[in-house]
Parts: C-alpha cells; structure tokens; sequence
C-alpha cells in the first residue's frame, strides 16, 4: 500500500510538472503577460470577476493564464483566493444613476434624454475573420473624440414609463430598506429564496446556463416576452462606511453592466395591469450575462406576480442549485477520480445477478 501511494504522489508531481509545460508552450513564443490579458482578454476577465465574486482585473488575468483559457478552472482559483481574504464589512449601494456611461441603449425607446450610445460592442460588427488583426503592430483605428462628450443628463429609462404610473417601481420584490440583506457567500442558500439571494445566485452563474435559460423564456417556456428597457455599462463609485467614522468614504472605481427588462404583466387579484421588471447587474463588460439574468430574474417572480409555474426556468429551487459552474464541475468532473472499490461491488453485484439469471434458466430446462 505504502509503494501505491508513493508512486500515485510522483505521478501526480510529474503530472504538474507536464501542465506546467503545456501552460507556457512554445518557449520561443513571447510569453503571455496579464497586462496583456487584462487589456486584450477583457471579456474574459469580466467573466472571471463576476462569477468568481471578486472586482480586480488582474487577479483575474492571473487566473486565466494559469488556468491555460480554461475560464471555470479561472472562476475556481478565484473564488479559492478569495477565501482567504479578510472582510472589513460591506459597501453601501451602489447608485447606478450616477454611472460614468461608456454605452447606453433601449430597446423600447429610441430617443432618450442623453441619446442612445452604442460605445463598444459586436452588435453591428460582420461575423467575418478580421485577418488584420494577424498582423501585429498596427495602428488601430480611434473612436472621435466627439462621440464620447456625453450629455450627463440620463436618466433611467424606465423612469419613463414610473411617471406615468405604467411599470412597477423598482423595489417591488425586495425586502423593504431596512430588511437585512442576505449574502449567499457566507449563508447556506434555502428555499423559497428571496429575490435578493436570486440576483446573487445568478450574478455569480454559470453564463452558459444562465443564457441558456434566459434564452427558453423566450422561446415559450414561461412566457415571459422582454424587452430591454436598457443596458448600461460604465464605471461607478464604491462607497464604503466605516463604523470609527461614521459617514461615507470613496474607496474606488468599478467597471459594471447593468440591464432592466420591460416585461408583459395582464395583472392579478391584488395588481393592475402594468409592466413588470427583470434585473441583471455584474462586474466587467457582460451584457449577454446581465440580460440573460434578467429574464431569469423575471421568470423567477412567477409566485410573486400570482403566474402559474410551468416551466423550469420558473423553479427556483431548479435554477439556484444548478447554475453554480464550480458546484457542477465538482460533481461532474469527480466521477473521473477513482472509484474503484464502488465499481468492482457494482462488478460483483452483476455477475452474481447475472449467475443467478443463468441458473434459474438451467433449472427451468430441465
């Protein structure tokens, strides 16, 4: 047994010794720096943040190149990292009204007081190879600096719609102000669970499975027909509270999407017709995350809004414990360690099972 175990420990060395040498590759090929992936690899990054519940670029940087791309594998060693940190309290809210805007747009109205600012996206590129980009060390072409002097007037754009009474108000479906907020990464999640434990589950998804549900919503399952009231990304103020001094202090800057859903609601016994409210915010640039969990996020208020349950986006007990990437590698990924004692009593069980089946046949004939 002692020598199984020691020639099991000087593989598994080997092993790390082996990943090590696919992680760098070619040693004649410059080696990746984080700056370069902070910058260049920024999408990436914003994934690694948000859902390894953890603001800092670079870290996340360090997990990607160690995790060789592998963004679950980046998502663990975050979150791994980020147990060991200690906790000096939490920020206030955040105030998204005051974000500095990089990109603003709506779905649902075209002009808006502030305008519509498409900044940096995919949604009016070609999905065509650009083989320029090949070519290392040309210029890139510079947005004008016109398009970027904002109006600062931009006010929220379902704030349209409040005025005139036609939508919910924003807190509908949270605890009232002075209600304590849960926080999911220090408490066990039950169920039924609060709207603000949801968003928490769901900002920290799987975007896969988050875009994957979001995605039936649409399709029928739920019947939840959306439209994006807005999705903003910028960066806005963290502001944190000391209890030595009481008022509120500035300790930085972070870069975070937000998205708000317009959704159909024909009313109930207690509410009248209006529309309704989904609510999608992490960190990064994540645009595809954060409007995919609104409309989970939506789906989700069926028991709320009085809507029957027929789809298992509507389940949060369903949603919740499955969204999770690092709970579903664990158990996934664990079936490829040993099992060998599990497998030869199943072995055995099947041959006995088996000889059995073979002697009641012999004793039949004769």
């Amino acid at each position: 047994m002692y020598v199984a175990v020691k020639g099991g420990e000087k593989a598994i060395d080997n092993a790390h010794k082996y990943l090590a040498e696919e992680r760098r590759g070619d040693t004649n090929v410059s080696e990746l720096s984080l700056e370069q992936i902070t910058e260049q690899l920024s999408h990436a990054v914003s994934r690694v943040m948000a859902e390894g519940s953890l603001y800092d670029p670079e870290l996340a940087a360090l997990a990607i190149k160690q995790a060789r791309g592998d963004l679950i594998e980046a998502i663990f060693l975050i979150r791994a990292y980020r147990t060991t940190l200690p906790r000096f309290g939490y920020s206030n809210a955040l105030d998204t009204a005051d974000m500095t805007i990089d990109r603003r747009v709506s779905a649902t109205f075209k002009d808006l007081p502030g305008g519509q600012i498409l900044g940096p996206t995919f949604d009016y590129t070609h999905r065509l190879l650009d083989f320029a980009l090949a070519a290392e060390g040309l210029e890139q072409p510079r947005a004008e600096m016109s398009d970027r002097e904002l109006d600062p007037d931009m006010p929220r754009v379902l704030e349209l719609l409040n005025n005139e009474g036609l939508i919910e108000s924003a807190s509908q479906g949270f605890f009232e102000d002075d209600a304590p907020v849960g926080d999911l990464t220090r408490e066990p999640l039950e169920f039924p669970a609060s709207r603000d434990l949801r968003l928490q589950n769901l900002a920290r998804g799987d975007e896969g499975f988050i875009l994957a549900l979001g995605y039936s919503t649409q399709r029928g399952y739920a019947r939840n027909h959306a439209f994006v009231g807005e999705v903003r990304l910028g960066d806005v103020t963290v502001e944190f509270t000391p209890e030595e001094l009481g008022f509120a202090i500035d300790i930085g800057d972070i870069t975070i999407t937000e998205c708000e859903t317009v959704n159909q609601f024909q009313g109930s016994k207690t509410l009248p017709a209006q529309f309704t409210r989904g609510y999608g915010l992490a960190f990064g640039h994540c645009e595809r995350k954060v409007i995919s969990m609104a409309l989970v996020d939506r789906a989700l208020r069926c028991h709320e809004l009085g809507e029957e349950q027929v789809a298992p986006v509507q389940d949060d007990e369903f949603v919740l414990s499955h969204s999770d990437n690092i709970q579903a590698t664990g158990f996934v990924e664990h079936i490829k360690l040993p099992h060998y004692v599990d497998f030869q009593s199943e072995l055995e069980l099947v041959r006995r099972l088996r000889k059995q089946a073979q002697e009641s046949i012999m004793q039949a004939a004769e």
